[in-house]
């Protein structure tokens, strides 16, 4: 099972499979330590703490050059997907903190069902039967864990 994400067709997965581990200690790790912390303090700690490791991440892989090639269109859109972001994670955070994170974090996971619903409106990506088969469950799933 390892080698099969070794091969460069296949680090998409290890990297989705990773984000995801890493989104759910997220959240249980916020959970935690929300306690007693105003949410949109705890947002500005979490989010110091995310531009640190970005910026190091960019440094690291001498990656910082790149900065002047960045188009106008590429800087407005990363700008809005930062704001945007932003406004997940304040709401995200007060979620969290005045709910259950076995509640929280499922609606949460919505966004994969309104994610695929703006890919196909926005990007013209395709909407399968099999897109459409996954929202539903998504939905009837999360329905069935807050209920």
């Amino acid at each position: 099972m390892i080698t099969i994400f070794m091969e460069a067709k296949f680090m998409w997965l290890l990297f989705a499979l990773l984000s995801a581990v890493f989104a759910a200690l997220t959240s249980i790790l916020a959970k935690v330590g929300i306690d007693g912390v105003n949410s949109n303090l705890a947002t500005a700690i979490r989010t110091v703490v995310v531009v640190i490791m970005a910026w190091g991440m960019v440094f690291l892989t001498h990656a910082q050059g790149g900065l002047a090639t960045i188009s106008r269109k590429s800087w407005i859109f990363l700008i809005l997907s930062g704001l945007a972001t932003g406004a997940s994670w304040l709401c995200y955070y007060y979620a969290l903190q005045i709910g259950d994170a076995s509640k929280v974090v499922p609606i949460d996971k919505l966004s994969v069902v309104i994610t695929l619903i703006l890919a196909f409106l926005f990007l013209h990506e395709e909407f399968t039967a099999k897109s459409l088969i996954g929202c539903v469950l998504i939905g009837a799933g999360t329905l069935l864990m807050v209920v």
